[in-house]
């Protein structure tokens, strides 16, 4: 019985953890994370596929905190971010003299992470000449640093993400069929936000703690109804761009659905561009409501507009802006 409680704590404690670090309780993201804590205790490579924005290294934090892993590292390496002649290397190291600027010995992601896991990160950007290199090392968790003729023996275990479906590059060639069935023993698919709309509350009070404003600002019903009903192409990343950008202009400690600024992408059709207001006027209208939303602060306006407080005034005079309280 003692057993029992023992283990019904541990998974308790575990749940808890998760909930901590994967924000929400609508049906996909309780569905993910069962998945994730299944994942996490086997050593198979995992495939995390979702849009950007949702939260894809998130969950291969998660996967790792609750694996046998936890204590050893986690490496996270941007696979978009790497120059094609110098993958080799980061991935798996160098010797020195091994090409012009290697002066010492670099050990490789794959080193540093022995023991540990290795977050690969928009893995589908990874030329096709590198990916049968990536193959042969996954399969042999054996490797030879540039310039060196000794192979490195290491025990990593990789999480992979993309943004796209990696399935489909490899219908078009962009991506090697046996790297992918050797990467997705596991796949998991983070949600778009706009399909658990219903933890944006939850994931607003998050941001709010996390930036020390817990109980010292607060979101009306219709700014949650206004962010609820927004479709969320940039995700989680774009509602939290949204709320910092809002709490920046607000002018107290409440956030109505006028106070909230969403940076809308919506492209005008050519048949309305004639009802499209003039220049001179998006120019008044965007003074008119940097000046609401600073308070009339005369400087604070300037700055935002980035223009000389003496600019701003000879703008106000030329857009007949009349607000006298100068401040």
């Amino acid at each position: 019985m003692a057993a029992i409680e023992n283990t019904n704590v541990i998974d308790t404690m575990r749940r808890e953890a998760l909930d901590e670090l994967i924000i929400g309780q609508s049906p996909t993201i309780r569905q993910l994370k069962q998945l994730i804590l299944k994942a996490a205790a086997s050593d198979s490579a995992i495939l995390i596929e979702g849009d950007s924005g949702t939260g894809k290294e998130l969950v291969a934090r998660a996967l790792h905190q609750h694996s046998p892993r936890s204590s050893a590292p986690f490496i996270v390496i941007n696979c978009a971010n790497l120059q094609e002649q110098l993958l080799e290397s980061e991935l798996f190291g160098h010797r020195r003299g091994a090409f012009t600027g290697a002066s010492q010995n670099k050990p490789g992601l794959f080193e540093v992470a022995d023991g540990g896991m290795l977050f690969m990160d928009e893995i589908g950007e990874i030329p096709l000449a590198q990916q049968a290199k990536l193959l042969r090392v996954l399969e042999t968790m054996e490797f030879l640093p540039v310039g060196d003729t000794q192979p490195v023996q290491v025990d990593v275990r990789i999480i992979a993400a993309a943004n796209r479906s990696l399935q489909e590059s490899t219908k078009e060639g962009t991506f090697r069929a046996d790297l992918y069935y050797r990467l997705s023993v596991v796949t998991l698919e983070v949600p778009p936000l706009r399909n658990r709309c219903e933890d944006i509350p939850e994931l607003v009070e998050h941001f709010l703690k996390n930036h020390g404003l817990d109980g010292k600002v607060r979101l009306t019903e219709d700014a949650i109804a206004h962010l609820i009903d927004y479709h969320w192409p940039g995700n989680i990343r774009e509602l939290f761009n949204t709320l910092e950008r809002s709490l920046i202009f607000r002018s107290g400690d409440e956030l109505s659905a006028e106070s909230i600024y969403i940076q809308t992408r919506t492209a005008v059709p050519l048949t309305d561009v004639t009802e499209m207001p003039m220049l001179d006027q998006v120019i008044r209208n965007h003074i008119i409501r940097v000046l609401t939303a600073t308070g009339n602060n005369k400087t604070q306006a300037a700055r935002i507009l980035g223009v000389q407080r003496r600019q701003l005034y000879r703008l106000l005079e030329a857009h007949n802006i009349n607000i006298n309280t100068p401040r």
